[in-house]
């Protein structure tokens, strides 16, 4: 993690400081100050809340090869959804965005990550499944995907996944995509990747057919590229969530009520609309799953 400053813990307590030098005459002057601090010091003490929010830094591994949800920008910066996502969860510990520090997070490294405390949150494409849980916990979900298909767009062979028979299919290494093109469509050959961006080009020169993940991120790949598009309708169901530590079921339940909040306050439909919802409709938010 950046060493960054304490951000508002630090500013409170100089106000603090300099309060109590001043006269009797500046105390109602002082008033708003101690309403901050007080709001700072609502977490427990000793939670991940109460950590993070002292320290003013938080580490979000995310994507940066997604379009709409989680790619690096020309300054250096991821964008899209997830992003937009980890931005409200920082901004409800008084974190603002010089106090992130984004570390680029593939399907196959984001439970390594949580567990050795790489990251304190993953937000990247994480679908909340069964055998994750027995690893990490999940706040959310925040939104709900589905999987689907991506081929170039003078192919006429695949509209759906009973085409992939016979047809080599590239997705990534250890996500919930490869997982279920292996148990359910095994007359498919999965060709699997690092990352989904690194399917295109074999697409493109004929080594795989077609690319298998969730809709959104095929969708924002065809929004970026003519020459792609997405087939047929989603053939599951990927609610995505916020990966946090196992064991941390405070600040799991600190996320789903700051997940909740901001689809109350419009938070989240204006996070959605300002990345996903340039080429999606907008959806409603899915119910919270406080298992």
């Amino acid at each position: 993690m950046r060493i960054r400053p304490t951000g508002l813990v630090a500013l409170l307590a100089v106000s603090a400081l300099t309060l109590t030098a001043c006269s009797s005459a500046d105390d109602d002057a002082a008033e708003p100050d101690v309403a901050d601090s007080s709001e700072v010091a609502e977490f427990p003490e000793g939670s991940t809340m109460a950590t993070l929010a002292e320290a003013g830094e938080i580490t979000v591994g995310t994507k940066f090869d997604q379009p709409l949800f989680g790619l690096v920008g020309p300054d250096g910066v991821p964008q899209g959804f997830d992003v937009e996502i980890a931005k409200i969860i920082a901004g409800a510990l008084g974190i603002d965005e010089d106090g992130i520090t984004w570390t680029e997070t593939v399907s196959a490294n984001r439970e390594t990550f949580i567990t050795s405390g790489q990251v304190d949150i993953v937000a990247a494409t994480y679908t909340i499944n069964d055998a994750r849980k027995e690893i990490v916990a999940f706040a959310g979900p925040y939104y709900l995907a589905g999987q689907s298909i991506l081929t170039l767009a003078d192919n006429t062979d695949i509209e759906g996944p009973d085409d992939l028979a016979g047809k080599k299919v590239c997705t990534v290494s250890g996500s919930t995509p490869e997982a279920n093109l292996l148990a359910n469509y095994p007359d498919a050959e999965v060709v699997p990747f690092g990352t989904y961006s690194e399917c295109l080009e074999p697409l493109r020169n004929g080594q795989v057919d077609a690319v298998s993940t969730d809709n959104v991120i095929l969708a924002g790949f065809a929004a970026d590229n003519d020459d792609l598009e997405v087939r047929g309708e989603p053939f599951t169901e990927e609610p995505y969530g916020i990966g946090v530590a196992k064991d941390d079921v405070a600040f799991r339940d600190w996320i789903n009520d700051t997940l909740e909040a901001s689809f109350e306050d419009g938070s989240w439909t204006a996070a959605w609309e300002s990345t996903a919802g340039s080429v999606l409709p907008t959806p409603e938010p899915p119910a919270v799953d406080r298992y």
